[in-house]
């Protein structure tokens, strides 16, 4: 049973910064992929930034040049530095692990962490 733990979300104002983490049951590196997902009210939830096991990133155009994913896997640790933060980010982020076989793929989420931009 995997568990992925959030923290870090809360209210800021505009032009804020904040840092989620995500910390893992087990190595991060059993897992294919790391990320974090946001959904707001009414709408879909969306990829923001993904880490791949060899470190590869990818970052949604809207979030680009002001959030930064990274890792710790002596902690288990993943997290989003937010920066230049905007309403538009307000949603609830969640921390997605993916793991892939030739057959399957298998996604575990944690419980999510509300990040509220305003003034």
């Amino acid at each position: 049973q995997v568990q992925l733990v959030e923290s870090g979300g809360g209210l800021v104002q505009p032009g804020g910064s904040l840092r989620l983490s995500c910390a893992a049951s087990r190595s991060i590196f059993s897992f294919n992929a790391m990320g974090w997902y946001r959904q707001a009210p009414g709408k879909q939830r969306d990829a923001v930034a993904t880490i791949s096991s060899g470190g590869s990133t990818n970052y949604a155009d809207s979030v680009k040049g002001r959030f930064t994913i990274s890792r710790d896997a002596a902690k288990n640790t993943v997290y989003l530095q937010m920066n230049s933060l905007k309403p538009e980010d307000t949603a609830v982020y969640y921390c997605n692990a993916r793991q892939r076989s030739i057959t399957t793929v298998n996604d575990y989420w944690g419980q999510g962490t509300q990040v509220t931009v305003s003034s």
